[in-house]
């Protein structure tokens, strides 16, 4: 199964409901765990952002706030607050597709997970679909503008 795909289909999720377009998947060992994407006007809350709830819905599944094991895609570089939420669940490997120069905290404007006194380093693969997440992003934020 191709992940990221199913993170995409999350983000076009997003894009249809008026929510930036970004979406997760965890999964571990192969096997999908969780799926989101942004819910921050829905939810009205600024915390709902698509790692976020994906970690939130792995966790209640596995019954452990710890992630050991698992692996996220995320459609987009993720932001401070978010990077900090896989940190602390221990996710093992963070794949991305298109960089975030606003926000971005792994490549953009920081890396994170880089910080020697930490005492856990997700490994990081960025680039996948990059040009198609980016047309996503840029195709939202237009019709937002209009």
């Amino acid at each position: 199964m191709d992940f990221m795909r199913v993170a995409i289909d999350e983000a076009k999720k997003a894009f249809a409901e008026g929510e930036v377009p970004v979406g997760a998947v965890i999964t571990r060992e192969g096997r999908l765990l969780a799926a989101a994407h942004n819910m921050r006007l829905s939810r009205k809350t600024a915390t709902a952002h698509a790692e976020i709830i994906a970690i939130d819905r792995a966790c209640a599944i596995l019954e452990d706030w710890r992630l050991d094991g698992c692996d996220i895609y995320i459609t987009v570089e993720p932001c401070f607050m978010c990077a900090g939420a896989i940190l602390s669940a221990r996710i093992k490997r963070v794949y991305f597709g298109a960089l975030e120069p606003k926000f971005g905290a792994l490549v953009s404007n920081a890396d994170i997970f880089s910080i020697p006194t930490l005492n856990h380093h997700p490994e990081v693969e960025r680039g996948f679909y990059e040009l198609e997440i980016a047309q996503l992003m840029r195709e939202f934020f237009q019709a937002r503008r209009h």
